[in-house]
C-alpha cells in the first residue's frame, strides 16, 4: 500500500484519479457543489504527492463560447481556477496538472504545457484538451479516430455536461503510468 496522497480537485466522476486509487494511493476527491475547492485549506490535506485539477469548463470551453458570458460569470468561474492553483502552490506536490478544453482559459493561464487528444492515448474520439502544470508527459498510444468529435456524440443528452467532462480512461491510465 502506498502512502502517497493524490488530491483530485473538481473530480466529477473521479475518472482521472481512478488509476491512482486502484494502485493503492490515498486519493482525496473534491467535487462541486458538495465539496467546494474554494473552501479547502491546504494544511488539511496533509503531505500531497500529486494534484489533478479539472475546473468546470462551462465558462471557458470553446464549445460554450457561443453564448455571452458576463464579467461576473467569468469572475465566479475564475475563482474556482484560482482556488485550484492556490491549493497547488500551498501543497507543493511532486507533480500537478490542471486540464480544461481549448477555450478562454488560455487568456488567463497562458499557453498550456501540452494539448491532449483522446485518440492519441487509446480512446477513439477527439476532444482537444489543454494541460497546464508540472508533470511527466504520458506516453502516446494512438488509435484511429472512429467516432465524431466527442462534443457531437453527446449533444442532446440530458447529462451531456457530465459526460463531456469525464477524463478519457486510456489517457488517465497513461498519465498515471508517467506520474506514479
Amino acid at each position: 500500500m502506498f502512502n502517497r496522497t493524490i488530491v483530485d480537485l473538481c473530480a466529477g466522476t473521479g475518472a482521472w484519479s481512478k488509476p491512482y486509487l486502484e494502485a493503492g494511493y490515498h486519493v482525496l476527491r473534491f467535487t462541486l457543489p458538495a465539496h467546494d475547492v474554494r473552501d479547502l485549506r491546504a494544511h488539511d490535506l496533509g503531505n500531497v504527492y500529486g494534484v489533478l485539477a479539472s475546473p468546470p469548463c462551462t465558462m471557458f470551453a470553446k464549445v460554450g463560447n457561443a453564448w455571452y458570458r458576463s464579467p461576473a460569470e467569468i469572475r465566479e468561474a475564475m475563482s474556482v481556477v484560482d482556488a485550484c492553483l492556490r491549493i497547488i502552490v500551498a501543497t507543493r506536490p511532486w507533480f500537478w496538472c490542471l486540464e480544461n478544453p481549448v477555450g478562454k482559459l488560455v487568456h488567463y493561464l497562458g499557453k498550456p504545457c501540452m494539448y491532449m487528444q483522446p485518440y492519441n492515448y487509446g480512446d477513439d474520439y477527439s476532444k482537444q484538451t489543454c494541460l497546464w502544470g508540472c508533470f511527466n508527459p504520458p506516453a502516446r498510444r494512438p488509435v484511429r479516430k472512429y467516432r465524431k468529435d466527442f462534443v457531437e456524440t453527446v449533444s442532446g443528452s440530458s447529462a451531456q455536461g457530465l459526460i463531456r467532462s469525464i477524463t478519457p480512461g486510456h489517457f488517465a491510465r497513461a498519465f498515471f503510468k508517467a506520474n506514479q
